[in-house]
């Protein structure tokens, strides 16, 4: 995990020391280098909260799944906050999917 981290920072700063001179050397609008930064950083904002939402939403769901199977009883205390939680997830993958279609309408 700690090398997909290194990784993905890695490709931030690249794509941020591409993109300073280019911002700072327009004056009316965005280069052909921003935009593709725009592009390639919303397709990989999405891809990376989908992602991390499905894996967040799969522990959470075994892990709940685990505590009713070793208590049946507790069943409808753990099903409703569990699906409260995933709601919240859930919600957070929109909010990046919104995020990511603001970046594409600047393009």
């Amino acid at each position: 995990m700690k090398k997909v981290v290194s990784v993905v920072s890695m490709l931030g700063a690249m794509l941020l020391v591409m993109l300073v001179p280019e911002a700072f050397a327009q004056e009316g609008g965005m280069g052909e280098t921003a935009k593709a930064a725009l592009a390639i950083g919303s397709g990989l904002g999405i891809g990376i909260a989908a992602g991390i939402g499905a894996l967040g939403q799969g522990r959470a769901t075994a892990a709940a799944l685990s505590g009713i199977a070793r208590n049946p009883g507790a069943a409808p205390r753990i099903q409703t906050p569990m699906i409260i939680g995933l709601a919240l997830i859930e919600s957070l993958v929109i909010y990046a999917l919104a995020i990511t279609f603001l970046l594409q309408a600047k393009i």
